[in-house]
């Protein structure tokens, strides 16, 4: 995960006005250049044994099922050659059914879950593929601007054998109006490099009669790489 070649307009920039935090927490001063590999220090591996079985299920461990429409997501993770990446630790977390975070810093007027946490892992198999088993989380208000709301989205942290190597990125839902007024979305220059943060319906890798079935593959590099640091 470390060797990638990403284009010019693919990433989110630090700053973007119309994304209010970004204000806060961008450089103030112009970034240092590093030399090439720098960073390439290798680090604690993850020991395979950190995804448990079920892990990958975030509809299981409560003491009932959670409330929402379950769906099941599957897909891919790449190189800028299309090949897949193995035995990488992918993790998602993403808000409850109501659009609500089990988190303490989430306080806005919706219910939690006590059935769901919304958050889960895996390691992709040896074609680079994962899944998880969860709820279509629900869109949220926010502080960003006046009648401000997020579109549905699940967060990917991207960890390859190891946590230093974490990456970052958010899978949206086809069809959802609020992508259009939402400055996170847009905060990736590039039209078509959005669109690849967008999943697309594939009702054949769901649960028949119980789960729709969403497909997102990743790219991590390249001309068609998906965009990162959003």
């Amino acid at each position: 995960m470390n060797d990638m070649t990403r284009p010019d307009a693919i990433d989110p920039p630090y700053l973007y006005p119309g994304y209010g935090s970004t204000t806060l927490r961008s450089p103030r001063e112009a970034l240092v250049a590093l030399p090439a590999g720098a960073l390439d220090v290798p680090g604690p591996t993850v020991p395979q044994g950190f995804a448990r079985n079920g892990d990958n299920d975030l509809t299981i461990h409560g003491k009932s099922a959670p409330l929402g429409e379950k769906m099941v997501l599957t897909g891919r993770l790449l190189d800028a050659d299309g090949r897949p990446i193995r035995r990488s630790l992918v993790e998602v977390w993403q808000a409850n059914a109501s659009g609500r975070y089990a988190h303490p810093g989430d306080q806005h007027d919706a219910p939690l879950d006590p059935n769901f946490a919304g958050i889960g892992r895996t390691f992709t198999d040896d074609e680079g593929r994962y899944r998880f088993v969860t709820v279509k989380p629900g869109s949220y208000p926010w502080q960003n601007h006046p009648f401000a709301w997020r579109p549905q989205h699940v967060h990917f942290s991207l960890l390859g054998n190891a946590p230093v190597q974490r990456l970052i990125t958010q899978m949206y839902f086809p069809g959802d109006p609020l992508l259009a007024i939402d400055p996170v979305y847009n905060s990736v220059p590039d039209e078509r490099a959005r669109t690849r943060m967008v999943s697309t319906l594939a009702v054949e890798s769901g649960i028949e009669g119980i789960a729709l079935g969403y497909t997102f593959d990743i790219v991590l590099g390249g001309a068609k790489s998906t965009p990162l640091g959003i």
